[in-house]
């Protein structure tokens, strides 16, 4: 069974559906799943609703945390950031500052990887975040899965870029369209085909 951990960081709940259908597409490909969450940094971070982060943050409580030993048991990963100034959020940025531990000894080589990410605005640094944590992934020798432009749903008028799944917010939380959903149900089974035929065809090598 191919083993998929969904990584991500969400502050009013926009990228945490995302992470939700994905995880949820993943598992009816047959994977075990592990979602987990980025924890905070910080008691009360610098968002602007501070409302909407609190009720977010309550109501994710349940959800586990995010560990190395997480990516170290995935055959896949799918990770999740809001964008921040054109950049993953620095709370995801801090866990990938503890991964050299795994990416230095080779432990997240050959895996299977993709990112998803929300932002407000269109054309608001969505793009550029993924760009930033394909960075981290090419540092830890991960195989990146792009979405592409290769499915109808992402021709979608809510969806578009071929490099990951990208809502626009529109600063309001947990407002996902449903073409961004059913697009990150496609990312997550395209991940999971992928980790498969590597999983596959590295044992078969050996």
């Amino acid at each position: 069974m191919t083993k998929v951990a969904v990584i991500y960081y969400s502050s009013s709940g926009n990228v945490h559906k995302l992470a939700v259908a994905a995880a949820a597409a993943a598992e009816k490909e047959g994977a075990e799943v592990r979602l987990r969450r980025i924890p905070e940094l910080v008691a009360e971070p610098p968002v602007i609703d501070r409302a909407a982060w609190a009720e977010h943050r309550a109501a994710t409580e349940d959800v586990p945390e995010a560990g190395l030993d997480d990516l170290d048991w995935a055959d896949a990963v799918l990770v999740g950031t809001p964008v921040r100034f054109g950049l993953p959020a620095p709370q995801l940025l801090h866990f990938i500052d503890t991964t050299a531990r795994l990416s230095i000894p080779g432990r997240l080589r050959n895996k299977a990887v993709s990112a998803f990410t929300s932002g407000s605005a269109p054309h608001g640094g969505q793009v550029t975040a993924i760009l930033a944590l394909h960075n981290a992934f090419c540092h830890w020798g991960s195989l990146i899965v792009p979405t592409g432009s290769t499915e109808p749903v992402l021709f979608e008028p809510n969806n578009g870029n071929p490099y990951g799944v990208a809502s626009v917010s529109r600063n309001r939380p947990g407002n996902v369209h449903e073409e961004n959903l059913a697009a990150v149900e496609f990312q997550a089974r395209r991940t999971v085909e992928v980790a498969r035929a590597l999983v596959t065809g590295f044992a078969a090598a050996a």
